[in-house]
């Protein structure tokens, strides 16, 4: 019998916990979009890339504010997420139903009493803030560079066909 834990490292399988990146640095990047350009780069060349990986440095999180919430907002994104599970769940009923065809009574049930709820949960979640937070956000993890890594075995010629990318014009296109 053969334990999941006995390869950590099998090939093309990541690591079940949180380990720290192994390799050689081959190629720095400021975005991350210039990274993975180098390992489609490294790809197209029949580099082992499966030794290769995208490690970001100086990890930030950026909020990004997209809107005020007012009680308006808030009580129309409850309602319009609360119709959306009641229709769901009235459309489940009508599957269940013992009556053939859809019926309009489970779906218009489920459909009033979904916006209700969502009413009635968006309107607690908001005034419970107190106007803590009255904004809408997107948050995104960035880094400050992605450094990519590479096996030792084959660090070398990753890096000179990094260099060999390096010499050529961006096209925008690609």
């Amino acid at each position: 019998m053969t334990s999941p834990f006995a390869n950590p490292n099998r090939s093309g399988v990541p690591p079940r916990l949180p380990t720290p990146p192994t390799g050689w640095p081959i190629g720095s990047y400021a975005t991350y979009e210039e990274a993975q350009r180098a390992v489609d780069h490294l790809a197209v060349e029949d580099f082992p890339v499966q030794e290769v990986m995208i490690v970001g440095v100086d990890l930030m999180l950026v909020e990004r504010i997209t809107g005020k919430l007012t009680w308006s907002r808030v009580l129309m994104t409850g309602a319009a997420s609360g119709a959306w599970f009641g229709l769901f769940v009235g459309l489940l009923l009508t599957l269940f139903s013992p009556e053939p065809g859809v019926t309009v009574g489970p779906v218009l049930t489920g459909l009033i009493t979904g916006v209700f709820f969502g009413l009635v949960f968006a309107a607690v979640g908001y005034g419970s803030a107190r106007g803590k937070r009255d904004f809408q956000s997107a948050s995104q993890l960035v880094a400050n560079r992605y450094d990519v890594l590479c096996h030792p075995k084959s660090a070398e010629k990753g890096r000179d066909l990094l260099a060999r990318l390096a010499m050529r014009p961006v096209n925008p296109s690609s």
